[in-house]
């Protein structure tokens, strides 16, 4: 069984025992989060995508870390004009393991 969830404005395909990197989200470590923007839920009997049944579907996970990525490097630069800027960005998320798929 797996399911494809949204969250962050990314989605996901997640099945119990995974764990992911989402964006930051404001639950403190060792507590459960629901993901209930569940848009697909494969099961042995087959595959639903219908809005009307997957609207009380959910995903439980719990927070297992919070943390940044690796920085990276923005380069701008314009030829002949003398411009060129250097920025860095960390982007922070949070860690969740998969516990359970109610659909």
């Amino acid at each position: 069984m797996y399911a494809v969830v949204m969250t962050g404005g990314k989605q996901y395909k997640v099945a119990p025992g995974d764990t992911l990197r989402v964006e930051k989200l404001d639950v403190p470590v060792g507590g459960t989060v629901e993901l209930d923007q569940v848009r697909l839920v494969a099961k042995d009997e087959g595959v639903v995508v219908d809005p009307q049944a997957l609207s009380s579907a959910k995903v439980i996970a719990k927070v297992m870390g919070q943390g940044r990525l690796k920085k990276i490097r923005v380069f701008k630069y314009k030829r002949r004009k003398n411009y060129h800027r250097t920025i860095g960005h960390r982007q922070s998320y949070t860690q969740l393991k998969i516990q359970e798929i109610q659909a």
